[in-house]
């Protein structure tokens, strides 16, 4: 039996499946615990379910899910807004020492993952899949990235990134804790601390939207996809292979900065930063419920064994590059553990970990300071430009 799903119909299956998700990770604990993403949850979950009709022979589904391209230029194109060269000047030497860590292990993971695919004898673009795309980058870059890949006849590119994406999730929480005790323990880091007062950490709060702020912003985000398009269209003529994101993400760092620099006009960030979460959610939650699970059979083993060694490279990086890069103090021990999280994972993640890290021992306003401004605004502009690169590389 064939089951077809128009594009409205897969869309509202998409956010059945993320409060699907979000119903099992309020539920268990362990979930919530390693901040798996809703939309993942209950996507991967769905496609065990398609895996199964497909098993069986009984069911499969066809999904009309063309608009999530649009939700994933639309999210990339949040990200762009982030990009602010105003602000990264003024966070000053702590913030940009780590985004040089970052970007050090974008580049790393990308190397090791397609070294290790050419050792394993599978597709250097299967090696690439468990690099920065899904480490650093997470579920979003991803799923954006991996049918991509698979233009280049690399089958099951997306569901390898999809997968590693989701073990770095519980991963970078398993390496973050051992590393940074024995940094701060062995080279007794507690004594050594100096408060710094001027960081001072980012606080939750919640964000009330008025119509008036929402329209024009969702406007902005609109006319920047549309100029993006074009760039985007431009930089292929000249045989570049690249994202349809990469131009809309370039159209809105440029609108950022314009409105930081001239006052011309004004962009709400945080209206851009619901419209981001919104649209990567639809986003997730539509490819990963068309996990095509089978196509991961002959790849399991490989898969591990990139696995254990993007895990090797990440603890290793962690406790001696970012570690040395960060200051060798207490708060560079507590980012090394934020890196395990937005490195091996999302932002969110890394702020998780140094929450645990910091009720053990003492607070941290730097690393807090810190790291969602690496994780959540800079870092995903940079990793998209590695990316890019190096698919152009392997092509």
């Amino acid at each position: 039996m064939i089951v077809h799903f128009s594009t409205i119909q897969t869309m509202a299956l998409a956010v059945i499946v993320f409060y699907l998700g979000k119903f099992l990770n309020n539920k268990f604990k362990f979930l919530k615990n390693n901040c798996i993403p809703d939309s993942v949850t209950g996507g991967t979950l769905f496609s065990f379910f398609i895996l199964l009709g497909h098993e069986t022979g009984s069911f499969s589904f066809i999904f009309e899910d063309s608009i999530k391209d649009i939700f994933m230029i639309a999210f990339f194109t949040t990200v762009g807004f982030s990009a602010s060269i105003k602000l990264l000047k003024k966070a000053g030497l702590p913030v940009l020492m780590f985004l040089i860590a970052a970007i050090l292990l974008a580049i790393l993971q990308n190397v090791v993952g397609v070294g290790m695919a050419k050792i394993l004898g599978v597709s250097p673009m299967i090696g690439l899949a468990t690099g920065s795309l899904a480490t650093t980058g997470g579920p979003g870059t991803a799923g954006a990235f991996g049918p991509i890949m698979e233009s280049f006849r690399t089958p099951g590119a997306t569901m390898v990134a999809m997968a590693t994406a989701t073990y770095a999730l519980i991963a970078g929480s398993i390496i973050a804790g051992p590393i940074c005790k024995r940094l701060i323990e062995k080279k007794n880091l507690i004594q050594k601390r100096v408060t710094l007062e001027e960081f001072q950490s980012f606080d939750d709060k919640s964000v009330t939207l008025e119509l008036k702020n929402v329209v024009p912003t969702g406007f902005q985000i609109i006319i920047a996809m549309g100029i993006g398009s074009l760039i985007s269209n431009f930089l292929n003529s000249l045989g570049l292979v690249l994202p349809p994101y990469i131009g809309t993400m370039f159209a809105a760092s440029i609108m950022r900065n314009l409105a930081d620099e001239t006052k011309l006009f004004s962009i709400d960030l945080e209206v851009v930063s619901v419209i981001g979460n919104f649209t990567l959610t639809m986003f997730l939650s539509m490819i990963l419920m068309n996990f095509k699970l089978w196509e991961l059979k002959e790849l399991a083993l490989p898969l591990i064994i990139m696995l254990i060694g993007q895990t090797i490279l990440m603890g290793v990086f962690a406790y001696f590059i970012t570690f040395t890069l960060t200051g060798k103090d207490y708060d560079a021990a507590i980012m090394t553990g934020g890196h395990c999280g937005c490195g091996f994972g999302t932002t969110p993640k890394a702020l998780a970990n140094m929450e645990a890290l910091t009720e053990k021992y003492l607070p941290s306003p730097k690393a807090f300071f810190v790291i969602p401004i690496v994780g959540a605004l800079f870092i995903d502009f940079f990793n998209a430009a590695i990316i890019t690169f190096f698919i152009n590389l392997l092509k």
